[in-house]
């Protein structure tokens, strides 16, 4: 498993606002699960230059791989191209593989005019095929610019994932395993995590706590390496029980 973080960075008003509901970051995280990979952190932000760009020189400078959705149209609310050559203080410039692209999907010269800022990208980017209409994204710095529609944004993140990161795939290498302490309160055993998380400091311990009326429980879940969480899941119910706790299978998550 590389040990690479993954970033999503959604952009767009009309999702803090609730007049959309985000589909991206259920996705992502699915499309990189399927590749033995997971997502390190999401960002949502509307359609503001200074936030944007503020935003993106933190994400550049960290050298996580981070996708970003929304906001590269040709309409003065897309602000995601001029953002991204701000974070960097690089220039915006038509980009000639763009261009090809459009002069493909829309005939030569490309009409209207203003159908060109599109292919408006920071300079040194490369472009990103969309295979729904041509029309591409772009990348620099390994971050990777794509449309907030969701019919062009993920297959373009796809194309990324399985064209530049195939060697960092995993499938199966990772897995998560939870079981549920029933009768129990967080405070009976954060001394068993605290001794837990020292000991197998390659995985990822989580404690959700639930009430119900008149009783506690807890769901104790372990996730990374495959062959880890297994053996550590045995010590962990054995934990458990030495606390005189009775654990169950944890229930699968809802869809």
């Amino acid at each position: 498993m590389s040990e690479r973080r993954f970033g999503l960075i959604v952009i767009g008003d009309e999702l803090l606002s609730g007049k959309r509901q985000d589909k991206h970051l259920t996705k992502l995280i699915e499309l990189l699960a399927v590749r033995g990979l997971e997502l390190s952190w999401c960002r949502f932000i509307g359609d503001d230059a200074d936030l944007a760009s503020r935003a993106l020189r933190e994400s550049f400078a960290s050298g996580d791989i981070v996708f970003s959705c929304g906001g590269i149209g040709a309409t003065p609310d897309d602000r995601t191209r001029m953002s991204a050559a701000a974070a960097l203080g690089v220039g915006l410039e038509r980009h000639s593989d763009g261009v090809r692209e459009l002069e493909a999907r829309f005939g030569r010269p490309v009409a209207p005019s203003q159908r060109l800022r599109l292919i408006e990208f920071p300079e040194g980017s490369q472009i990103i095929p969309n295979p729904v209409n041509r029309v591409p994204g772009f990348s620099i710095h390994e971050h990777y610019f794509v449309p907030g529609f969701p019919n062009m944004a993920w297959p373009m993140i796809e194309w990324v994932l399985d064209t530049v990161y195939a060697p960092l795939h995993a499938p199966g290498a990772r897995t998560e395993q939870a079981i549920t302490v029933l009768n129990a309160r967080e405070s009976d055993v954060i001394p068993l995590m605290e001794e837990f998380v020292v000991c197998h400091p390659e995985l990822r311990l989580s404690c959700l706590p639930a009430t119900h009326p008149g009783r506690y429980q807890l769901e104790l879940g372990l996730r990374g390496p495959s062959a880890a969480v297994s053996a550590a899941m045995q010590e962990l119910k054995a934990g458990v029980e030495a606390l005189d706790l009775v654990w169950k299978p944890a229930e699968p998550p809802q869809p």
